[in-house]
């Protein structure tokens, strides 16, 4: 059984259909894949009919943007109830606070020089919640910048950076409880990403794990092979499963289905430690 847990579609910062995802999971010779578009449960019943109709298993889940101290992680929900309540009306929040951050960072780079609109913007993002990767499309559409990645820096969108906006963010053990009352199971996402300014550290991890997280995401295709290795040590030690995931988004990266997977026992492991 072959399984890639980490997928966004056009629902989020994708570039694929939902229901396209599970069809090129079958041509990539997947058995599993899961949708976990940020913080939007849009694309998951488009995504189901097509998986039922292509023999794929679909995992429900959902990527949330978390504070963990001063920085920004993203933990992965798993087998969560897309109807619950608490966890429904938080990632609206999140997603309101998306559009009005997109709004001013569009403002910023117009007041940087770079000739750019929202109405650019939201055409790019054809209907998904706003973000920065559709304004960063825009800045690559009007030749400011020559690729995402030169977006993605102080210059212009990176953390920090002179056009970037702070955004609404979850502390991860409140995102944590909230995946957990939706009957799902967490999972911290690339916890060590080469692009991420800050790394998750052994300590925080511990306490993570402590207030209820179920797993780490170690192969990935930011984090190099001795840093999955690290990661697959101090998840050994602090009893949190390890997956395998491509964080396929589309055209957006350079990266297919099915490169990194999740062994079929940390599946059956994540399903167990659902509600």
């Amino acid at each position: 059984m072959t399984i890639d847990l980490h997928t966004h579609s056009t629902a989020s910062d994708g570039t694929t259909p939902p229901a396209e995802i599970p069809l090129l999971a079958a041509k990539a010779g997947l058995d599993v894949v899961a949708l976990t578009d940020h913080d939007t449960f849009a694309g998951l019943a488009e995504a189901g009919r097509a998986a039922a109709d292509a023999g794929i298993e679909l995992v429900p889940g959902v990527e949330i943007s978390c504070r963990l101290d001063d920085a920004e992680v993203h933990l992965l929900g798993y087998f969560v109830d897309p109807a619950d309540g608490p966890l429904a009306a938080e990632l609206e929040l999140i997603r309101t606070d998306r559009t009005r951050r997109a709004v001013r960072m569009v403002e910023r780079c117009r007041e940087l020089g770079a000739p750019i609109t929202l109405d650019e913007v939201r055409a790019i993002a054809a209907g998904a919640p706003l973000g920065r990767p559709h304004v960063a499309a825009a800045l690559v559409a009007a030749g400011v910048v020559a690729d995402a990645r030169a977006a993605f820096t102080d210059d212009w969108l990176g953390d920090g950076g002179r056009a970037d906006v702070p955004k609404h963010v979850l502390p991860t053990a409140e995102a944590i409880a909230l995946v957990r009352g939706a009957g799902g199971a967490a999972v911290l996402a690339h916890p060590r990403s080469e692009k991420r300014r800050a790394e998750v550290s052994d300590p925080q991890l511990a306490a993570l794990a402590g207030a209820g997280l179920a797993g780490i995401e170690a192969g990935h295709p930011e984090q190099p092979a001795e840093v999955a290795q690290r990661l697959w040590a101090v998840a050994a030690g602090l009893g949190l499963l390890t997956t395998g995931s491509s964080d396929f988004h589309g055209d957006r990266k350079p990266v297919r289905l099915g490169d990194f997977t999740t062994p079929p026992d940390v599946l059956a492991a994540l399903r167990e430690r659902t509600r």
